[in-house]
């Protein structure tokens, strides 16, 4: 995940966002209840038919209207249209195990505390006593008359046990279907047949300025209605998959996972998150689309997972600066920074620096859009990526994996040694030599020990000090980084360093991009200016 600003706040790390009703967040994935936005201009006095669907049961719709017209007969209330869709919506309440290691890690302060914290009545020894418990709600709506419920990942992610209350009080067990991270949605499935429910609207949407109205579960306030509007639309807060709804109908902890209405009572989102510097609404808050929602909960309930494809590269978006630092003036694109050994990409050819302007024939403007375009994919498919290496465009054929869960991902990042390094007589200081404004040194048994270097960092020149006025120091490189390649260059030593300069310098170029790895994890390519 990419810049994503201080106040946004994953609604899966529960450290950060405990899934109880107290607890405060910056993004608050409203843990504590359904939001479920309706119209505001649902009028007064309009008629609201009970359809029978090909599935039988009966939908609950709103209006039958086409078009976002607003109903005759300018609304004063919402009354009429939450009567009839809040029967849809559930609250969910959630019982997990509490990690405390995760939970000492999160306290400020504790984060290299030596010592185990112990819950109360625990210490003696006895290992047989049972973990302690947390509780957590959040919201969902029925999408079928047999009890499929629709809520999202982060409210039944790690749960032991789900319940699940309708509006008329009733408490339903519930088994998770499946659930997505990369969408933060899940399904839920409880015994019985004849539930309210309502349908997801993909053929036409709200134009911003139009009403919406939340129903939910905040601060476990059963059935709570509040109504805003639309504010935007293709809103990134961060994640590879969706681009959200932005809303202004207050929602809060426990609204995650309701369903957002239009003025006729048709889903057009799933509340998801909110941005917040407090922890309640200041009135920004997120939704899935519809569209999204829908394929994904199909595909769920089809097969109980996700699958996309996958080509084992690390890429960044290519900003102006490192554009310009490889020659491609204004074009925009997807850097390749890392390459995984063994995977589709590198057995295909795809090197680091390359950059992907286009896979499958769609242009990629940024590293979101091309994750978005290889996701489509399924195992075993070629995806046809055009990319731009040493100044020349070429197509590289590329035959998908599947992609790993986020979980794996992480942890396929590599990190640092167990040791601490530092100097003293089996680690002398390091002198280095300068280049574009920094010391640089070779990478050796010496730089790895004194910069806690790890063993999966195989090659380049490892930075020993930085310049502060210089380009790179502002850039954030700093010492102990590793400096992999330089343009098309990679790295053995620093005269390969100073040539690879050189050759730019002499191209005409005014900065020169560096690929640097970090505690062993890969940076991305940095443009550091020549003169600097």
């Amino acid at each position: 995940m990419l810049g994503i600003p201080e106040p946004f706040r994953d609604f899966r790390d529960k450290e950060k966002l405990h899934m109880a009703v107290n607890k405060t967040a910056f993004i608050v994935g409203a843990l504590g209840g359904a939001s479920v936005a309706v119209a505001a201009m649902a009028g007064a006095g309009v008629k609201l038919p009970l359809l029978t669907t090909p599935h039988g049961g009966n939908l609950i719709q709103a209006s039958t209207a086409p078009v976002f017209a607003p109903p005759p007969g300018a609304p004063e209330s919402f009354a009429d249209i939450f009567e009839r869709v809040s029967p849809a919506v559930v609250s969910i309440h959630v019982t997990s195990k509490v990690d405390i290691q995760a939970l000492k890690r999160s306290i400020p302060g504790f984060e290299n505390f030596p010592f185990e914290i112990v819950p109360k009545g625990g210490g003696d020894g006895d290992d047989s006593r049972p973990p302690p418990k947390q509780e957590s709600s959040g919201s969902g709506f029925f999408i079928s008359q047999d009890g499929y419920i629709v809520t999202n990942n982060h409210v039944v992610e790690g749960a032991d046990d789900i319940k699940v209350v309708t509006k008329d009080g009733a408490e339903l067990k519930a088994t998770v279907v499946g659930r997505d991270e990369g969408t933060d949605l899940a399904v839920l499935k409880v015994q019985g047949s004849d539930f309210p429910f309502v349908n997801f609207e993909t053929t036409v949407k709200p134009r911003v300025g139009d009403w919406v109205v939340a129903v939910g579960n905040p601060f476990d306030l059963n059935g709570t209605a509040t109504a805003g509007i639309i504010s935007a639309y293709n809103r990134n807060i961060g994640e590879n998959f969706v681009d959200f709804i932005q809303i202004d109908a207050p929602i809060n902890k426990g609204n995650s996972g309701g369903p957002t209405f239009d003025i006729y009572g048709r889903v057009i989102g799933v509340n998801a998150a909110i941005y917040s510097p407090t922890g309640g609404s200041v009135g920004i808050g997120f939704a899935i689309p519809a569209d999204i929602a829908q394929s994904v909960t199909q595909q769920l309930i089809a097969h109980g997972k996700i699958t996309r494809g996958y080509i084992g590269a690390t890429i960044e978006s290519l900003s102006d600066d490192l554009a310009s630092s490889w020659g491609l003036g204004g074009r925009k694109g997807a850097q390749v920074t890392d390459v995984l050994p063994g995977g589709p990409a590198q057995k295909a050819g795809l090197q680091s620096g390359d950059v992907v302007v286009a896979v499958n024939g769609v242009p990629v403007k940024s590293n979101t859009e091309m994750t978005r375009e290889v996701a489509k994919s399924q195992a075993g498919d070629v995806i046809h990526l055009d990319v731009f290496r040493d100044g020349k465009e070429r197509t590289i054929d590329v035959q998908s994996g599947t992609r790993p869960t986020d979980a794996e991902l992480a942890q396929n990042g590599g990190g640092a040694p167990d040791d601490e390094g530092g100097s003293g007589p089996d680690h002398p200081a390091v002198v280095g030599a300068p280049v574009l404004g920094m010391q640089i040194a070779p990478l050796n048994a010496n730089t790895r020990g004194q910069y806690n270097i790890p063993d999966t960092v195989k090659g380049g020149v490892v930075v020993a000090s930085v310049k502060g006025t210089s380009d790179a120091g502002d850039k954030g490189l700093q010492r102990g980084d590793v400096i992999v390649s330089a343009g098309n260059h990679e790295l053995a030593s620093v005269t390969d360093l100073a040539a690879a300069v050189a050759e730019w310098k002499k191209a005409g170029r005014t900065a020169i991009p560096l690929s640097v790895r970090r505690n062993g994890q890969m940076l991305g390519f940095v443009p550091i200016k020549i003169d600097g």
